[in-house]
């Protein structure tokens, strides 16, 4: 039963990153051909929920967001806490 649960939390977290991935690639297109823009909050949702890997490679990889320090440091703290979460919940 366990491992039922956690392999669907597996897929659910490996799906948030790749949304996560793919909205950053879709904003970064909007930006660059003047379109509707994604907001930044957007981006913090998704990597609250467990996307922050997902929405970081993005911006690397787009380089997209680059300038803004509460994008370059903000998402590397969120998921050090993130992680800091699941090694306390695992040692309970």
């Amino acid at each position: 039963m366990f491992e039922g649960v956690m392999r669907v939390a597996e897929y659910l977290i490996a799906a948030i990153n790749i949304i996560g991935f793919i909205i950053v690639g879709v904003d970064k297109y909007k930006a660059r051909y003047r379109m509707w823009r994604i907001p930044e909050r957007t981006f913090f949702v998704i990597g609250i929920i467990g996307g922050c890997p997902g929405v970081y490679a993005g911006l690397l990889l787009f380089r997209h967001k680059i300038q803004k320090w509460y994008f370059m440091y903000g998402f590397p703290f969120i998921f050090f806490l993130q992680l800091l979460l699941i090694i306390w919940i695992v040692k309970q």
